[in-house]
């Protein structure tokens, strides 16, 4: 054999394995390449769908670092305030006309402003009732107050854009005192 046979076999040999093509109406040519164009507009719109998604993400991921970092600061400044006020809680009414005393109350009032332009408020929580989502209780003392209401503030709570980034540390009353009367368990003793 000779190469150009050799060669002419070849040929012949892939002619036959390559599916011979079929001739496609134009009709039946315009309604495959429609369907070509619609799988491309699903794949189009899917990605701009995704990428939209990818976009709200990380804009929402931004503003929450954003605010991961304003909390971790304001957190820090209210230690400060919050010592700033315990020490004003402890001058006597007639030292507070002093000038120094006066400049202290301002710098407090301010502090509290400055936090609350940040969106960063105090849990009022003195006299309310003890709410766990709120109020971490650190004591169940007795007193006159209803069960459950908070008698004492241990340490301030604070929130930031409605989540709450400190509990307050309260003390919760736990009810009337019980009181013991001598009387009464004589009474039954003698029954």
């Amino acid at each position: 054999m000779t190469s150009s046979k050799k060669q002419k076999e070849t040929e012949n040999s892939q002619a036959e394995m390559q599916a011979p093509e079929i001739e496609l109406t134009p009709e039946e040519r315009i309604a495959e390449l429609e369907i070509e164009i619609a799988e491309l507009k699903d794949k189009y719109i899917r990605s701009m769908a995704e990428f939209e998604n990818y976009r709200n993400r990380s804009n929402r991921e931004k503003a929450d670092w954003i605010k991961l970092s304003t909390q971790k600061l304001a957190l820090k400044v209210c230690d400060v305030l919050d010592n700033l006020e315990r020490a004003l809680d402890q001058i006597d009414e007639e030292a507070k006309e002093d000038k120094l005393i006066r400049g202290f109350v301002l710098i407090e009032q301010q502090l509290r402003k400055v936090l609350e332009s940040e969106n960063v408020r105090k849990i009022e929580a003195l006299g309310a009732e003890f709410d766990p989502a709120l109020h971490e209780a650190l004591a169940h003392i007795p007193s006159d107050e209803a069960e459950n209401t908070i008698t004492a503030v241990i340490q301030n709570g604070y929130t930031s854009h409605d989540v709450v980034i400190r509990p307050a540390r309260v003390a919760v009353s736990s009810g009337q005192a019980i009181e013991i009367n001598n009387n009464n368990n004589e009474s039954t003793m003698e029954e």
